[in-house]
């Protein structure tokens, strides 16, 4: 979950509040992956140029295709074809520019997306993983190793908030009482240690994740 300061500007040129916005997919059924990016549960959904700029930034992963997956731009979301039920991620490093934090170091955003829950095995660097097929409890994971006591939101198919938080071996239990569907999104900031992001060298890096599903 980020949290851009004022002013920050998006890739296409627009200017962020300062609340949190996630990149999240959607799908239903074995129909095209839709991917957003907004707050849902303050009933804000990006469109237009915004929506636009992330295209070429953004890779979609799945078992079906080993190769990079077209992408067609709609008003509020991308959209991908993606063959089979499997679960599909999406990674863009360059939904915003990089920003300078309240310490002046150059921060950059890596965002990372997941539809599904039947996969126990992570594939992004930051990632909400089912501890088992279609469960309601979710290994938090940075590299492969668990995060403890790191915030997690989960957003509710009425798209109201609960904050969560994961305990000391990485996990967190769900309670999904409603049909329909939910996103789980953490984020976890490191230092950059020489990385550059969009061909600029950071000093921070904040990764983003979320796991969306039906219920």
């Amino acid at each position: 979950m980020i949290k851009p300061i004022a002013g920050l500007l998006l890739l296409s040129a627009l200017t962020l509040p300062a609340h949190a916005h996630e990149l999240w997919l959607e799908r239903d059924g074995n129909g095209p992956v839709k991917v957003f990016l907004g707050e849902p549960d303050q009933g804000v959904i990006e469109s237009g140029e915004t929506i636009a700029a992330l295209a070429p930034t953004t890779r979609i992963i799945s078992k079906a295709s080993a190769a990079q997956t077209p992408i067609s731009v709609r008003n509020d979301h991308l959209e991908a074809n993606v063959d089979g039920a499997a679960d599909v991620r999406a990674v863009n490093d360059q939904v915003w520019k990089p920003w300078e934090n309240d310490k002046g170091e150059l921060t950059a955003a890596l965002m990372h997306a997941r539809w599904g829950r039947a996969e126990t095995q992570g594939q992004m660097e930051l990632e909400l993983v089912p501890e088992k097929a279609d469960g309601d409890r979710f290994t938090l994971l940075f590299k492969g190793q668990p995060l403890a006591d790191n915030d997690v939101m989960l957003i509710t198919p009425e798209n109201k908030a609960q904050q969560l938080k994961t305990d000391k071996q990485g996990l967190v239990q769900l309670t999904l009482d409603a049909p329909g569907r939910y996103i789980l999104a953490a984020g976890h900031e490191t230092p950059a240690n020489g990385q550059s992001v969009a061909g600029q060298k950071v000093d921070r890096l904040y990764h983003g994740t979320t796991t969306s599903f039906h219920r």
